[in-house]
């Protein structure tokens, strides 16, 4: 196990695989990723204008630096269909030496 603080786990969801994928590669073409990993069919419940709502929508988990993000958050804001798309950061904290280090190299 190897401290991890320099990364990052970002969440990101969308209306459908077409958009996760495209948002993977490009993220991954722009080196802002190591690694992209996209879960279809999970199903959202939340509020919007006031008003309960919830469909379908597929989920990414982004694995990059931190020093990455700004360029990240700008890169998904400008290619995601949503008004408001999620952009939600997670410290990581540890994780295993030679993932850790695959991911340095990745980046």
């Amino acid at each position: 196990m190897k401290t991890a603080t320099p990364f990052a786990l970002v969440l990101v969801t969308t209306p459908d695989l077409k958009t996760a994928r495209m948002l993977a590669k490009t993220a991954l073409s722009a080196r802002l990723i190591a690694c992209a990993n996209i879960l279809p069919q999970i199903e959202s419940h939340y509020r919007w204008q006031d008003k309960i709502e919830s469909g379908k929508e597929v989920l990414l988990l982004l694995k990059t630096r931190k020093s990455r993000l700004a360029a990240l958050e700008k890169l998904v804001l400008t290619h995601h269909p949503y008004d408001t798309p999620e952009f939600i950061v997670l410290s990581l904290t540890a994780g295993n030496r030679k993932y850790l280090s695959w991911l340095t190299s990745s980046l």
